[in-house]
């Protein structure tokens, strides 16, 4: 019988956030699954995920994963702290490496 791909893979991800290890789910069916408590939410995934080109797929995963946890808060919180001119932990970049 055939295996579906990447069923013998984890159906995770793990990402830092707030500095801690957390998982999230890799899979559409997880990311359902996560959306599940929130109609309106779970019905934007479906309308994303539905139209996304199959080379774009992981990175719409990967989006509304990060979006059931506190990512997008952390994220928002160092883009605020930037706008500031507070660069805590940035690496400088060499002056002969050009932009990022």
């Amino acid at each position: 019988m055939h295996q579906p791909v990447g069923a013998d893979e984890a159906a995770t991800w793990t990402t830092p956030i707030g500095g801690e290890p957390v998982r999230i789910p890799a899979t559409i069916d997880g990311v359902r699954e996560a959306l599940g408590g929130d109609p309106q939410r779970l019905a934007e995934f479906e309308a994303e995920i539905g139209a996304a080109p199959a080379d774009r797929l992981h990175l719409v995963v990967a989006r509304w994963s990060l979006s059931t946890t506190a990512a997008d808060e952390e994220d928002d919180a160092v883009v605020a702290r930037l706008r500031v001119g507070d660069f805590t932990g940035c690496v400088p970049q060499a002056p002969d490496a050009g932009a990022a």
